[in-house]
């Protein structure tokens, strides 16, 4: 599809675990320990939503602890300059919770894998028009798997969606038959006043969880 932007979009990169992990409210004394339990249990993807305490510090560490491949970076982006400010902070990812022209037309410029949120197929068309690597549908909930099915059938064969927002261990198997290829996971996985290793451990039941999903897919 042929992008409003002028530059080829980012496309959104194979990984073995389509699974972002959204560590709302994460505090930059966290993140260490926090994203390196995620990266022991194998999570390719991180985002550090805007709204947490010093999120971009946050952001600083979580990249500086990733390995080539792992995408890290922020969400609830929702103004331009922010974007710059994440690309200063070293993420790659880009995830935001509407569609903006600003917002997109700066993260295609630097590069970024985008996932902005979409609900309606005129949004999710718009969005890709704009360059989105990824379709963040949101919340997921609402729309449910044939919801989500039933918009699929009218987008280019090659979009990657994501749902996002009750979405988990429960019904991976149902949203993958629905024609989602990724997902992002919040209070399920992380909340403010768990540790690390709790975060860990509830970071590879879902992770399991997933596996057997696409295994029996």
């Amino acid at each position: 599809m042929t992008t409003q932007t002028g530059v080829p979009p980012m496309p959104f990169p194979a990984l073995s675990l389509p699974i972002v992990a959204i560590l709302r409210g994460i505090r930059p004394d966290e993140a260490e320990a926090v994203t390196q339990e995620l990266l022991d249990a194998g999570l390719q993807a991180i985002e550090v939503p805007l709204n947490s305490p010093d999120a971009f510090r946050s952001i600083e560490i979580a990249a500086r602890l990733a390995p080539e491949g792992v995408l890290i970076g922020a969400g609830t982006v929702t103004r331009a300059e922010e974007v710059a400010r994440l690309h200063d902070a070293g993420g790659r990812l880009l995830v935001s919770p509407n569609i903006d022209d600003d917002v997109m037309k700066a993260a295609v410029g630097f590069g970024m894998v985008t996932m902005p949120g979409v609900l309606t197929p005129t949004e999710a068309l718009r969005a890709l028009r704009l360059g989105a690597s990824a379709l963040k549908l949101f919340p997921a909930s609402v729309l449910g798997p044939s919801g989500i099915a039933a918009i699929r059938a009218i987008l280019p064969p090659d979009t990657t969606i994501a749902a996002v927002g009750g979405v988990g261990e429960e019904n991976f198997a149902r949203y993958l038959a629905a024609g989602v290829s990724a997902f992002g996971i919040g209070s399920n996985l992380f909340r403010p006043g768990l540790s690390a290793g709790e975060v860990g451990t509830r970071a590879r039941r879902i992770i399991a969880a997933y596996q057997a999903a696409a295994r029996n897919g």
